[in-house]
């Protein structure tokens, strides 16, 4: 019941405030002669703004309300004033409330300033400014805001609710206009024509800009999980938002085409009284599909965005993918076709227009080229997929789980893998078709997680691979998957070398905890946003000298912002531990230790040195270099990269490369998809 109430009151004092915004722009414009201020219209929407401020006032006090019994888990402190004030003073979100609070009040006073002074042109755009404050105050607490607070993630967000005003909150004025009237007696009033023509040149750009911020603001909401559109009740809710916005402009195209200019030429007659029954008819449809579409709004920014939805079970046969498909026979050609094709069907909508084609022309061509486009791009894009497909690891991609997985790897999958992924065990020529080359081949970032996990589970048919369910349990698959993704992962990774790419992070390496010898402990991920990180694997004593070099300029890295952890490959004992890390400064691993030597020895390989053959070999010492963000960004093999950061100025020139980056997010999750 809550949330019922919630959601109302956000979606009312969401309208009251884009028509207050809205009606102020418009009659900003309108203004522009003012004898129009003396129109029935004007003092008839002037009267709803005091009502309109005290519906955005109300409904903020019942969003703090509702706010505050969800965010304390405690119904009754709903109806309890101090639990409100407790959360304005205490949280981010209540500091936003009380803002949005304070220019609303504002607003409040501007509103009834304006009932009580003789009608100015200027009174109008002050009210519009002031009413556009609590908009672009609420975009800061939107999922764009939730992600990343930042004038370039919030500003899109702002401009979309912004523009939804100048479009909808205009409508009332519209309305009010034609339904001022009656055209069965006599024509428009010439001011309130001109009236209605500058807003619907107005409305044309609006529009525009509306679905351009829209575009911008849910891509980021979904990034790369555009399967959630069709398996996630945001990606619903969004479809029907874009379908209620369809028919919105279908019918704002028609008013501004056809119904409007029937009005501007003509004064009175059949030909005006059509013209003004089809636009009242229309546009308070469209009113009302605006509100709704307003509300679908609302909720969507309630929800959780399509990015962070968990689709546990997809529920189609297929899914359509570039990335496993792009390289397959013909794809590429009847992709560009598609395209080609779709171009096409946009351009005949212009023609259209242009060429006065009639209606069922205008709808039928573009109509059939976008059905042949989809008709001959999709069906080669289109993969297998699997109740799975989508299901989001509940195994974390870190040290223990890829470690666990090696070893499960190794028992249960090298006789026809081969002991490194390449395909080649030694029964691999016994299958028809052969084993998957999991290491090198683009197999593994062609499928999901859960393509792997389902494989895993139920086997292969006609292929020789076997199920797993009944000797490996549902966290060592999901084990096995991180291991799977850590091998292409890391031979991925052999395109890296002691020098940092700049700008161009891509990798996030497994995460770890760890315990030290100086009693410091932590988690990779606690050095995010802080600190550059550098991992140094070392084998006693063959490391010892390098260890030496890192000491004495330990002093200097910090300076640079940068720590370092050492992790032994060998098997030495906490007194062995003590007594070599003696006159040490920085955390030697003592605790997990085999498990971040296990994953991050898959990123040993480089383009001189592929290691694909047989179990591979381990280098006796190397080292990572992760930036504050999370990202592997560099990595040295003493016995490969012969001298490399062995000169800790080459080294340190890395490091000041990278804290000269701009600030980018962290890698996206720690699971793999």
């Amino acid at each position: 019941m809550i949330e019922i109430v919630a959601t109302f009151a956000r979606w009312s004092q969401l309208i009251a405030n884009l028509i207050l915004f809205g009606s102020c722009i418009f009659l900003a414009i309108a203004g522009q002669q003012k004898a129009v201020f003396e129109s029935a219209w004007v003092i008839r929407l002037e009267r709803i703004f005091p009502w309109l401020g005290g519906v955005i006032l109300l409904g903020l006090l019942v969003i703090l309300a509702t706010t505050t019994g969800e965010a304390t888990g405690i119904a009754a402190n709903t109806w309890r004033p101090e639990a409100w004030l407790e959360v304005v003073q205490q949280t981010r979100v209540g500091k936003i409330w009380a803002a949005r609070a304070v220019f609303a009040v504002v607003l409040l006073g501007v509103a009834l300033y304006i009932q009580h002074v003789y009608r100015v042109r200027w009174h109008y755009i002050l009210c519009a400014v002031v009413a556009s404050l609590p908009l672009m105050i609420g975009s800061l607490v939107s999922h764009s805001a939730a992600d990343e607070m930042s004038v370039v993630s919030i500003l899109p967000y702002a401009l979309h609710v912004l523009f939804a005003g100048i479009w909808f909150g205009a409508l009332p004025a519209f309305l009010l206009i034609i339904f001022s009237k009656n055209y069965s007696d006599q024509s428009l009033d010439l001011l309130s024509i001109n009236s209605l023509k500058k807003f619907s040149s107005l409305a044309l750009p609006a529009m525009v800009m509306i679905m351009a911020t829209g575009i911008i603001v849910a891509d980021r909401m979904i990034e790369e999980d555009y399967h959630a559109m069709v398996a996630s009740s945001y990606g619903w809710l969004l479809n029907i938002k874009l379908t209620l916005l369809a028919m919105i402009l279908i019918i704002a195209f028609q008013a501004r085409s056809r119904w409007l200019p029937l009005l501007i030429r003509a004064n009175n007659g059949e030909e005006t009284q059509s013209g003004g029954q089809q636009m009242k008819r229309w546009v308070s449809v469209e009113f009302v599909l605006a509100m709704i579409l307003v509300l679908l709004a609302t909720i969507v920014s309630n929800t959780k965005p399509a990015k962070h939805a968990m689709v546990e079970n997809w529920p189609y046969p297929f899914r359509f993918s570039i990335d496993a498909t792009w390289e397959e026979p013909n794809v590429q050609i009847l992709f560009w076709i598609g395209v080609t094709l779709f171009i096409m069907a946009i351009g005949s909508i212009g023609l259209g227009i242009k060429g006065k084609w009639d209606l069922k022309k205008r709808l039928g061509v573009p109509l059939v080229l976008t059905i042949a486009a989809f008709a001959i791009a999709l069906p080669k894009l289109a993969v297998v997929a699997y109740p799975e497909t989508y299901q989001s690891t509940p195994v974390p991609f870190d040290a223990i789980s890829i470690s666990n997985g090696s070893k499960l790897f190794s028992q249960n999958c090298t006789t026809c893998h081969g002991p490194q992924g390449k395909g080649n065990g030694i029964i691999a020529k016994t299958f028809n078709p052969p084993p998957t080359d999991l290491l090198t081949e683009a197999h593994t970032a062609k499928h999901t997680a859960g393509d792997f996990f389902h494989w895993l589970t139920h086997g292969i048919a006609a292929t020789g691979m076997p199920s797993f369910s009944s000797n490996l349990s549902e966290e060592d698959r999901w084990d096995v998957v991180n291991y799977i993704h850590a091998m292409s992962r890391g031979y991925k990774a052999r395109l890296q070398s002691p020098e940092v790419v700049p700008e161009r992070p891509s990798i996030g390496p497994p995460i770890f905890s760890f315990f030290a010898h100086d009693g410091s402990s932590g988690v990779l991920k606690d050095f995010r946003q802080k600190k550059n990180v550098i991992i140094v694997l070392f084998t006693w004593p063959q490391s010892q000298e390098r260890l030496q070099e890192l000491k004495a300029s330990y002093d200097k890295l910090q300076e640079l912002n940068t720590i370092i952890l050492a992790i032994p490959m060998s098997n030495l004992d906490k007194q062995e531990i003590m007594d070599m890390a003696a006159d040490i400064p920085f955390p030697v691993v003592t605790e997990g230790s085999l498990e971040i030597k296990n994953s991050y020895a898959l990123f040993r390989r480089t383009l001189t040195n592929p290691d694909i053959l047989n179990e591979g070999v381990i280098p006796e010492h190397l080292e990572f270099l992760i930036d504050r963000f999370g990202y592997l960004r560099a990595r040295w093999i003493p016995a490969i990269d012969e001298s490399g950061w062995t000169d800790i100025g080459v080294l340190t020139k890395q490091i000041v490369q990278l804290n000269g980056e701009k600030e980018i997010l962290p890698p996206p999750s720690d699971h793999v998809h």
